[in-house]
């Protein structure tokens, strides 16, 4: 049985819209996290885009002493990946990927389709763009890692070979510190993808350059 589609909030640029960013947001925050960047992206020269930003589930998360809050993943310790949620992420995968089939039901071919995330949001981003085996235009990771990783090689699939990603990280980064995030880079570009790396002098958020610099990308794969 399927399981239910993720509650949504969603944004269109202009009617009729061609094209989708799925963006997802990170521990504890909600769908409604990104939804004032749209207008900072400054993509209004850019083709109609819906822009879909789901609200992780409610579960409890053990290195907040087992609080509920939304999550796409359970996190068990600071370090991240000495010990991960497979579950977890293989459940919030799954749901992902029906948002994208959501996106191609309602006539965005899937090469029209960005995947976005800031932090656990990164981390399904990466989780489920390179194992997808529908075409997607980009990935966008934010101040995240890649979960798995051991079995990302095994796993990928080959249709997202080619999809450019952009991974942007602060160097004072103290909840996903820097190397979780050049361990990803480095990860990436060994498994052969085009990756575009970024690094911004803040901690575990967003800056004015950084938006300028996705809204570039955004530009360049959204066509």
């Amino acid at each position: 049985m399927s399981q239910p589609l993720l509650e949504c909030i969603e944004l269109e640029t202009k009617p009729n819209p061609s094209h989708a960013i799925i963006w997802l947001h990170g521990l504890g925050a909600d769908g409604n996290d990104f939804v004032s960047l749209v207008p900072e992206l400054n993509l209004h020269n850019a083709p109609p885009i819906r822009f879909v930003f789901p609200h992780a589930p409610v579960r409890p998360v053990t290195i907040n002493n087992g609080m509920a809050m939304r999550a796409w993943y359970d996190i068990f310790m600071p370090d991240l990946v000495r010990r991960e949620d497979e579950p977890g992420l293989r459940s919030s995968q799954a749901a992902v990927e029906a948002l994208i089939e959501r996106e191609i039901a309602r006539g965005i071919p899937s090469e029209n389709i960005v995947l976005a995330g800031f932090s656990q949001g990164c981390a399904m981003t990466l989780q489920t763009g390179l194992r997808s085996s529908h075409k997607l235009a980009g990935l966008v990771g934010l101040s995240g890692y890649l979960p798995l990783a051991s079995q990302a090689p095994a796993e990928r699939h080959a249709t997202n070979q080619d999809t450019p990603v952009f991974l942007a990280h602060g160097t004072m980064d103290p909840m996903v510190v820097l190397p979780r995030g050049e361990e990803t880079r480095q990860k990436l570009l060994e498994m052969g993808y085009q990756v575009s790396w970024k690094t911004y002098p803040m901690q575990h958020s967003l800056c004015l350059e950084e938006v300028n610099d996705i809204s570039a990308f955004l530009r360049k794969v959204l066509v």
